[in-house]
């Protein structure tokens, strides 16, 4: 039975340590201020995926966890995108921006990056 589409189940959430420091040392990356987008293809069945926003640029907890909420809605709304490709990837989105932006910006942005995702 096929998934929903706009879900972000446990399986999804990128988690391992492996996994993020290889896409660091040899993935692809994309950015649009204010979100730089790094990925690998990875051999699952699904999309993984990880959220990441700056202690420097964010000192407050609270902002750090909205902005990583918003990311985390944005990819759920426009993940469709990604799975209509055929492939899947191990992605982390990374929030580079020093001042927050609203939710409408930050999916547009999401919007656009997970379209150049080859």
């Amino acid at each position: 039975m096929p998934e929903p589409l706009f879900t972000y189940p446990k399986k999804e959430k990128l988690k391992s340590r492996k996994i993020i420091k290889y896409i660091f040392e040899q993935g692809e990356s994309i950015k649009t201020y204010p979100i730089l987008i790094r990925y690998v293809e990875n051999d699952l069945e699904y999309p993984q995926v990880g959220v990441s926003v700056s202690k420097r640029n964010f000192k407050n907890a609270v902002d750090r966890n909205r902005i990583k909420r918003q990311l985390r809605e944005a990819y759920r709304l426009h993940k469709g995108q990604l799975t209509n490709k055929g492939k899947n990837h191990s992605i982390m989105i990374l929030y580079i921006g020093k001042t927050h932006l609203g939710s409408e910006k930050i999916h547009k942005v999401v919007h656009t990056l997970l379209n150049e995702i080859k």
